[in-house]
């Protein structure tokens, strides 16, 4: 199946029905529909075919839906942009996958302006939201006066196969040079099915984006609420207090959020003043999170909690913590051990989790190995990078990178990421398992774990962290109380505190960048 196909029979069948609410209106699968085939339609007469890149830089809203469905129906590949990269590094991405076509939001035009002789593929910018004194430059057009543009009364999609690239998103590299992640439509629309059943989707849905749309966290639900008839409501900038309004306004029955954002809820005064008996489900990915916050999650929103591990090379679902039936017979303290866990594999992935020969780990819940997977959500490999290829495939798994347990009921538990991994007197210490002990002490907002390097040790661990307000701990105090929780080597030995720590545009904690602060001059530094 192709894209376009999760959009085919809603239209049929819910033409009328109110499918996106946001700061622009709202709209019915009608008027979605009507405004995508305009798109598909104006982009095939500026040139865009089967095979083209069209790249988007934009908050979220219903032109960024529209411009999912548009460019996926004429052929071409959507290149989604996150908008807090520097111009260098968007101007990088367009260029690298080779777009004709950059459809921007204005509030983006500084950035754009500032790139716009290092991007000489772009054929045309497409201005949407602009205040109505913009006058567009030479090969720039206004996004309503792009669609009046189109000649054609209705577009019909062009012969597209499953097999084909519907869009590629960039995710940072080991090497430091940006990545891009083929997917194509086999990609989505088997991730979308899996979703639906996963999730249980069906009409009845309201669906929060308040995470980016043009990270993979939040875009690859974007097919599964279409296909099954649901209302999609857009955040185009995350704001507590605002997201919380909108839950209970519209009525919203599910949403996804990375943890950071939880926290941020969970944290502000106003997520105590708002009606939730409208959520049946709340899930949270794209980052480990820690127990005590899945806790609060629960006990505030009194619904369904799931989390789920993936990557952007695995459509971002892999695993799903829902609980397999037996084990919802446990006691309620028994069965959040296996909720906070990363979870068993999503429905059409196949997992493993191997030690360094390539052997299967025992399913003990201890022995740590490498999660490789395969699957049709899996991506075919990296656009334009042979050597990244050869060296993540092998004999068809790809190989994640991440290090897990697995246990007897078959469910995953990431204790870290290969290259976060802190090796310390020869002992090796994960991240993960120092953060979710942080996040138990009262005076912790966020908290990142490191290692450092250290004349002694190889490498120190360290935390760096971020204050609850009006809250206060001392380094000392926080040391012992996690070597009150751990096995001594693995409680850091320093602790920074700051007053925020830099994300990336899902919400993440940006740990890479991070780490760069403490290794550089290093001579083991790797830019």
């Amino acid at each position: 199946m192709i894209i376009p196909d999760t959009l085919y029979n809603t239209v049929k069948l819910c033409c009328n029905k109110e499918a996106i609410i946001c700061s622009e209106g709202r709209f019915t699968y009608r008027e979605f529909k009507e405004h995508i085939d305009l798109l598909a339609a104006a982009l095939h007469e500026a040139g865009i075919d089967k095979g083209d890149k069209v790249a988007v830089l934009h908050s979220n809203c219903h032109i960024f839906l529209e411009i999912y469905y548009a460019v996926a129906q004429t052929g071409a590949a959507l290149v989604p942009l996150n908008t807090r990269l520097s111009p260098r590094e968007l101007a990088f991405m367009i260029d690298d996958s080779q777009s004709r076509v950059l459809v921007s939001e204005h509030q983006f035009w500084n950035k754009v302006s500032e790139m716009r002789d290092e991007i000489q593929g772009i054929e045309q910018i497409i201005w949407s939201r602009a205040p109505s004194d913009f006058c567009p430059g030479d090969a720039e057009v206004l996004y309503e006066v792009f669609l009046e543009s189109a000649r054609l009364p209705r577009y019909e999609e062009k012969d597209v196969d499953p097999d084909d690239i519907a869009q590629i998103y960039y995710t940072s590299g080991s090497t430091g040079r940006p990545k891009g992640v083929i997917m194509t439509h086999k990609n989505m629309t088997a991730h979308a099915l899996g979703t639906i059943a996963e999730y249980q989707i069906s009409d009845e849905d309201v669906w929060i984006h308040a995470a980016p749309l043009s990270h993979i966290t939040d875009a690859c639900n974007t097919w599964a609420i279409t296909w099954a008839g649901g209302k999609h409501i857009l955040i185009d900038r995350f704001d507590p207090v605002q997201v919380l309004d909108v839950i209970e306004r519209e009525k919203v029955t599910i949403g996804k959020l990375v943890p950071t954002m939880w926290n941020m809820l969970l944290s502000d005064p106003a997520v105590r003043q708002h009606d939730y008996s409208h959520l049946r489900l709340v899930i949270s990915g794209g980052a480990p999170i820690a127990p005590e916050l899945i806790r609060k999650i629960m006990t505030n929103f009194k619904c369904e909690y799931i989390q789920n591990y993936g990557m952007t090379e695995s459509t971002h679902f892999l695993t799903i913590s829902r609980l397999k039936e037996n084990l919802k017979k446990l006691p309620q303290e028994e069965q959040l051990e296996y909720r906070v866990k990363t979870g068993r594999p999503f429905m059409g992935v196949k997992i493993r989790v191997v030690d360094e020969h390539d052997q299967d780990v025992k399913p003990d819940g201890k022995q740590v190995g490498e999660i490789i997977v395969k699957g049709d959500i899996i991506t075919p490999g990296y656009w334009r990078l042979p050597e990244e290829n050869a060296r993540a495939f092998k004999d068809g798994w790809l190989y994640t990178g991440d290090l897990a347990t697995i246990d007897a009921e078959g469910y995953i538990n990431i204790v870290d990421r290969k290259k976060d991994m802190i090796v310390t007197g020869g002992e090796n210490v994960f991240s993960i398992e120092v953060e979710k002990v942080l996040y138990l002490h009262p005076s912790i907002m966020e908290a990142a774990v490191l290692g450092v390097p250290d004349p002694k040790w190889g490498e120190a661990v360290k935390a760096v962290c971020v204050l609850k307000k009006g809250k206060s701990v001392s380094q000392e105090e926080l040391i012992l109380f996690c070597k009150e929780h751990l096995t001594h080597y693995k409680a850091p030995k320093s602790v920074d505190f700051v007053d925020s720590l830099l994300k990336t545009g899902s919400g993440k904690i940006d740990k890479k960048t991070l780490k760069e602060k403490y290794w550089r001059g290093s001579d083991r530094f790797v830019g």
